[in-house]
């Protein structure tokens, strides 16, 4: 193993790393699960290994932490964090909580997969930051473990859904979805686990060989071409028809659902013809709509009013299609669907 990160690295790539030190095999599971279970920030936790392999482990594989620089709660009990990377990079990640019927709490986690994004969404702060580099399959796993470790609370589900693209940093992000999902680390069932893109179709085409069965989502946000390339620069290299032509190629290689996500902006795309034109598109998909209202951010987007968003949701359903409005949670703190810009209360020392 030649990278150095043991927070991205799997049971047997640690056990060959324990073997090349003249240690026991078993001491590669042992440090795994320390490390992705029980989210240890450092060798000194590990109780069961000695003091001599923790400093050799320490010298020679550094954990490659994340340092907390903000921690800040909402009125709904959302949390943002705010993330500095060993080379100074900022990133943010957020912790859902939602009661569900039972009365048990569901605790979700919003991962960012790149600092900064390339993508130049209108109504998304993280455009503002431009592209900064791809995370590391450790910075991404990190987020998870950190958070896990701050709050000492089991997380459920995870959302790759922060700052970045994530399918364009797929080895990154396929290599942490197999690493939460390790029986012997978060265990986080793939199901409950959500990656979402821009619309990238080769991308979507190469996910559905990842031979994983965590959740599609593609941010749509328009019915039409126009529309979309306004809102979204990624639509003038891959209009609708290719991205629309690549869901329907994913649902046949893997007969999963796709969830689409649509941001309503008053005025501009929940009108009853675009609710036409948006179950034209989705016709034969099988598929979950998300509607999003606009968050609040560095543009001139507006939220439509409850009455505009009732319309649309109506005008949806009269064309046979099921949409929920989703809950924003965290906007009070920023922490909501595209406003995350990874703000530091230290920006004069920060890169």
């Amino acid at each position: 193993m030649t990278n150095k990160d043991l927070r991205e690295a799997f049971p047997g790539e640690i056990t060959e790393i324990m073997k090349d030190m003249g240690e026991p095999a078993f001491r590669g599971e042992q440090i795994f699960t320390w490390l992705q279970r029980d989210a240890a920030t450092g060798y000194e936790r590990m109780t069961n290994i000695g003091k001599v392999l923790r400093d050799k482990l320490q010298e020679a594989y550094p954990l490659n932490r994340l340092t907390l620089r903000k921690r800040q709660a909402g009125a709904d009990g959302t949390i943002k964090y705010l993330f500095v990377l060993n080379d100074g990079v900022r990133i943010e990640s957020v912790l859902m909580s939602h009661r569900e019927e039972t009365g048990h709490i569901r605790r979700t986690v919003c991962l960012s997969t790149q600092a900064g994004c390339a993508m130049g969404c209108a109504f998304c702060s993280t455009a503002g930051i431009g592209y900064r580099r791809n995370l590391t399959a450790g910075e991404i796993v990190g987020q998870a473990l950190e958070i896990a470790a701050a709050e000492k609370e089991e997380i459920h589900n995870l959302v790759y859904m922060g700052m970045g693209e994530p399918l364009m940093n797929e080895e990154a992000v396929k290599k942490s979805i197999l690493l939460l999902n390790h029986p012997l680390g978060q265990n986080i069932g793939a199901r409950r686990m959500t990656v979402s893109t821009c619309g990238l179709p080769e991308g979507i085409r190469r996910f559905a060989e990842w031979g994983i069965d965590a959740v599609l989502a593609v941010s749509l946000h328009a019915a039409d071409d126009e529309t979309r390339d306004r809102l979204m620069p990624v639509n003038r290299r891959y209009p609708l028809g290719e991205l629309l032509a690549a869901c329907r190629d994913y649902h046949a290689a893997t007969g999963r659902r796709i969830t689409f996500e649509y941001v309503m902006i008053e005025g501009v795309n929940t009108s009853g013809h675009d609710a036409k034109k948006l179950a034209g598109l989705l016709k034969g998909i099988p598929c979950n709509i998300n509607l999003i209202p606009v968050n609040p951010g560095p543009h001139a987007y507006r939220q439509p009013g409850a009455a505009e968003q009732n319309r649309f949701v109506t005008a949806l359903e009269r064309e046979g299609l099921d949409p929920v409005v989703r809950q924003e949670r965290g906007r009070d703190i920023d922490g909501a669907c595209g406003q995350l810009a990874a703000k530091s209360p230290f920006e004069n020392q920060d890169k």
